[in-house]
Order: structure tokens, then sequence, then C-alpha cells
């Protein structure tokens, strides 16, 4: 959630700024504003809305002039979306220009105490606050920006990234990090600050990843100099070298960005095995895996963490790991983990998912989990990205960049990982037989192929859409593999279309959401071949006898089900405890093909932000 660009060197500012706030509407925001230094006055232009009704206010102006600048995109927490809760934020003076994402939690407490000292606040947002703080730190401590700003968030409790600079210095800004992300482009001449790398890709390929509690005071000639916030020693910062590319952030012809990232499943998934899957060879090697498989090998149960759509990948884990490499697992939403108390011991491995590797609610559930001496493993999208950094060990997803909100790519990415994983213990543990083994390798390399030809129904989904673009409610049934999955399949209709949509077991239908079914009700249903076949039927006799209407989603050439179901759609065949990679794939079509119609924003649902970085 929300967005942070900074830039400071010899170019214009402005134009870079605006179009990093572009690149950045994924994360999701409701308001957005910019502040341009030319190093006598400050240009700050802020509105509640999106980066289009920013330009376009500024647009009825002069475009602002400076080689320092700041931009936000603001996801309301503290004070309702509006002009003068938008951010950047000046402190009392003037002086200082502050963005900010995350929480401050105890700013109530320090602005009472700034009010007793004359101060004046005109939002009700706790970022005011913090930027009056720093400021109160410089004129009782008399110190620059840089040690203000540590003494400053030595006193607050929460989760933050900001960016701050003082008008009488025109060649620093300051940045720190907890809990929120943040980068930092090493330029020649010029440095850059953003959220995640694509705001500035195009003008380097190196990059700082600032770890939490670290903060750098960047300054136009000098460089970047990394300090830690709890004492103030200096850290000599790792420059990454940047894999993105601009082709990679683009829609490339789709009409969204979801679309596009629907049809890159095949090749992602390509990605993501590539060189860790070597079908004919029976060989699965997992660099983050192998020097601690003995702890999976040793581990009286996993326990996998994770929120929303992560959440999903992990209960059909839970399936793949307990079918086939006999070893108990745990799913818990990481919100509900981290304040139960659980209990952990040093024989569990927690596992947690994350596609950005910043959900504030995994990492908390990470630090728990460490605390109490369970082994750690992280599975997540984004390289450098906290949690790949605070687990003991991991692997990525290699999904590319995922702009849109509603996750499609990240899940069926997480899933091959994850079946990975199993697939390597099953075999090392001898729960499966070698023949088994070496069918399973070889069925997940063609997945790729499975999915290309799921993704041929997309105009016959789009005919079915037209349909029930006007339903208001719908239910989501599956069993076994596909129950995450059908909770997956409703969570994406309600995150971008606004339908109400509820996924449940199947069998659980006849005890309570049997009672919602009539002729008005749509239910889905994933009927594909699996051991629970003929009780899937079953459902579906039930749905029919009290008037409901079934969309099924079967297995090629099943007459069955197509002879009770309203509307079939077919997938190909695949291994059971690998259908949920290709029987995602037409509810996700399902979901977008009914929000274009409905003209929602697909990319950037209303209330939603891709990385939850705050509780």
């Amino acid at each position: 959630m929300c967005g942070i660009v900074g830039y400071i060197g010899y170019r214009e500012a402005y134009p870079i700024v605006l179009k990093g706030l572009k690149r950045l509407e994924y994360r999701g925001y409701d308001s957005a504003g910019v502040a341009i230094y030319d190093g006598k006055n400050i240009q700050l232009s802020k509105t509640k809305g999106k980066v289009v009704d920013l330009e376009n206010k500024i647009n009825q102006k002069q475009a602002p002039k400076g080689t320092l600048g700041i931009g936000h995109t603001r996801w309301a927490t503290h004070g309702i979306p509006n002009d003068i809760n938008s951010h950047p934020h000046y402190s009392n003076s003037g002086d200082l220009v502050i963005i900010h994402n995350g929480i401050i939690e105890n700013y109530t407490s320090i602005k009472k105490e700034l009010v007793k000292r004359g101060y004046v606040f005109h939002s009700d947002t706790d970022t005011e606050v913090l930027v009056n703080l720093i400021e109160d730190v410089i004129k009782n401590e008399n110190v620059k920006l840089g040690k203000a700003v540590q003494i400053a968030l030595n006193q607050v409790v929460g989760a933050y990234a900001i960016v701050v600079f003082d008008k009488k210095k025109p060649d620093e800004i300051v940045v720190a990090k907890l809990g929120s992300p943040l980068a930092i482009g090493i330029g020649e001449g010029e440095f850059f600050v953003a959220s995640d790398a694509s705001p500035f890709i195009e003008y380097t390929t190196n990059a700082i990843y600032l770890k939490d509690e670290e903060m750098a005071i960047i300054r136009r000639q000098k460089g970047v100099k990394v300090r830690k916030i709890k004492d103030d020693s200096i850290v000599v910062p790792y420059i990454q070298e940047l894999k993105l590319n601009l082709e990679q952030i683009e829609k490339g012809g789709f009409d969204h960005f979801m679309l596009k990232e629907i049809y890159e499943q095949p090749n992602v998934i390509k990605d993501t095995y590539r060189g860790r899957l070597l079908a004919n060879e029976g060989i699965i090697r997992l660099g983050g895996l192998e020097d601690y498989i003995q702890k999976f090998l040793n581990a009286d149960r996993i326990i996998i963490v994770a929120c929303g759509t992560s959440w999903h990948a992990g209960l059909v884990a839970e399936y793949i790991f307990e079918d086939l490499a006999r070893i108990p697992v745990e799913v818990e939403y990481a919100s509900e983990f981290r304040y139960r108390n659980p209990v952990i011991t040093e024989k569990d491995v927690v596992l947690a998912i994350s596609q950005s590797g910043e959900t504030a609610d995994t990492l908390a559930a990470i630090k728990l989990a460490k605390s109490k001496g369970a082994f750690v493993y992280g599975i997540c999208n984004v390289v450098g990205s906290t949690i790949s950094r605070e687990t003991d060990s991991g692997t990525y997803t290699h999904a590319g960049p995922e702009i849109g909100v509603a996750s499609t790519k990240a899940f069926t990415t997480q899933i091959t990982v994850l079946t990975l994983i199993a697939l390597k213990l099953a075999n090392l543990k001898g729960t499966i037989s070698s023949r088994d083994y070496m069918n399973y390798l070889r069925e997940l390399e063609v997945i790729p192929q499975r999915i290309e030809t799921a993704l041929k129904a997309n105009e016959h989904i789009k005919d079915v859409a037209k349909v029930f673009k006007n339903s208001k409610n719908f239910l989501y049934l599956g069993r076994g593999y596909n129950f995450p999955v059908a909770l997956e399949g409703a969570l994406k209709l309600k995150e971008i279309s606004y339908i109400h949509a509820e996924g449940y077991p199947a069998a659980e239908m006849k005890h309570g959401p049997i009672a919602l079914i009539d002729e008005q009700m749509p239910v889905v249903v994933i009927a594909v071949n699996s051991n629970h076949y003929d009780k899937v039927v079953s459902n579906i006799q039930e749905i029919k006898s009290r008037k409901g209407i079934i969309i099924a989603v079967v297995t090629q050439g099943d007459t069955t089900v197509k002879a009770m179901a309203d509307y079939i759609i077919e997938v190909p065949y695949t291994s059971e405890s690998l259908t949920p990679l290709v029987t995602t794939i037409p509810l996700q079509l399902l979901a977008y093909h009914i929000a274009v119609m409905l003209n929602r924003n697909v990319d950037q649902p209303r209330n939603l932000a891709k990385s939850v970085t705050v509780e």
C-alpha cells in the first residue's frame, strides 16, 4: 500500500517523480501528491484521487521546476482521503517536507506533547506529527536533519518508510525504513528513492534495499551513507544489480495488467522450475532447500503462515505435503497466528508465503516463530524483500513483477514451488514410489502446456461472464485439492468485480449454504476427474434439485457433469495434485471478464493495496 518516489540529481525531478507514481499505482491508493524543490522554493501539489487527477491539477499551472523532488500515493489510515491528508506534509516552519508509508502507532501521545509546545496541525495524519517531531528535535537538540530523524524515529512506535528533506539543505534528502519497503537507485551523479525499483529502472540497474531500522543520508555530491537507526552505527550497504526491465512492467498489448499476468502463467511457471526441475533425470534441485533438507525431513510438522491468495496457496500445499510426503501441516492466517500465542517448538518448520515479501502480518509471524526456535523458510517473489532477508532460507518464485492488485501468477508459481518441495521430500522419505515420483515430475513439466490449453477457453468464458455479470451473489464449490481453488476463485470475483462470493468445500454446502440456493444463485463447481468426482456429482444433483444454476469446470471429455450443468468450462487432464494449477485459470478469467463488463478498475480495485505493509 502507498507508494514513495524521490529524486535528487541533475535532471528535472517532476517528470521522474510523476512517472514513478504512475508505475506504483498498482500498490493501491486514494490520493497523490508531489513536492519539487528548486533550491529556493518548494512547489507542493496534492489531491484526493488518482495520479491523473494530480497531473491535471498541476497542468492547470506551470509544471514545477527543480532537481530535487518527492512524490507519494496514499492509502488512507489516519484521516479520510482528502486533499489535506494527502502527502507530502510540511512541518510548522515550512522548512521540512516529508512523505511516509506505514503507521505511527503512538502518534496521539506525541501530538499532545507537541501541541503543548505550540505546534499546530492541519491534517488528521500521523505523518504530520512525525515531521513536526523531527523539527522539534532539530530545534531542541541543535542537530542536523539526519541526526534529528534518527532521534525522532527512536521515539516512535510503528512501521514506516520515510523520505524527508530540509529546504535549508537543497543537496540532501534523508530516508529511513522499518516494516515498509524502500529502495535507493544509484546512478551517475543522481539518486532515486522508491517503494520498489520500477520507478527508476530505466535510469539505473544498481540499487540498495534498506533493511529494517536502517536510514540513509543521500547527498548530491557525496553519495549515500547508511546508518543504523538504533545506535547510529555505520552500515556498508550491499548494492544489488536489478534484473527487472521495462518490458516486464508494461502491458504488452493487453487491456489490463491482470489479463497480461493471467496469460504469462505458462512462461512464469517455466521460469519458476527452470534449472530446478530435471524431469528426465528425476532431479529436483532447490538451492535454498539443499542445506536444510534435514530440517524438513525431521520436522514434527510444517506450519504455513500467509495472507490472502498466498494463504490459499498454503491450503493447496497442505494437501500436497500430507498426501505425498506424509508430513503434518497446519495453515495459519498470519494475522491471527501472530496474536494467538501459538505452540511452536524447535522441531517445527514454519513456511512463510508472500508475493511481495513485505506483508506486515507475515513478517510479524516470522519473527514470532524465530523467537520460539522454529526454522523459518520463505517463499516470495521479490528479490531482496524483507521476508527473503528475515527467514533462515527460502525459494523465490520468479513470477516477475505482478502489477495487478489481484494476484494471479503469484498463486500458480507459489503452488509450483510448494509442489517441488513436497515432491523432493516425498522422494527422500520414500512415501511415494519411484514410478509415481517420475510421473509427477513429467506431469509438472508439461503444466505450462496444460495452462495454455486452458487459456484457449477465454472467449467461451467471456460469453459465460455476459450471462452472470449482473448477479449479486456467487457460490464456489470444490473438494480436496480444489477446495482452496474455490476459495481463490471467490476471492478473485470479490476483489475486482465487488460481487459477493463465497467459497466452500462442496460437502459443507448442506450444512448451511444450501439454504441460499435458488434460480438466481450461480454456483461454480470444480468437478474435474479426481477421487472425489462421484461425490461432487452428488453435490451438483443437490443443487439442481433446488433450481440452482451450475457453472462447472470439468476435465476435457467429461459427459456426466456436462449433462447436468447449465454451463461447462473444460480444462485439460492432469494429475489430481496438480489440478489447482489448471482449474484456477478459468476462475481468474471469469472474474476478470465480469469485472471488465461492470466497468470496474480491474488493476486497482477500490480499497485494496498490492502489498499490505501495515496491520
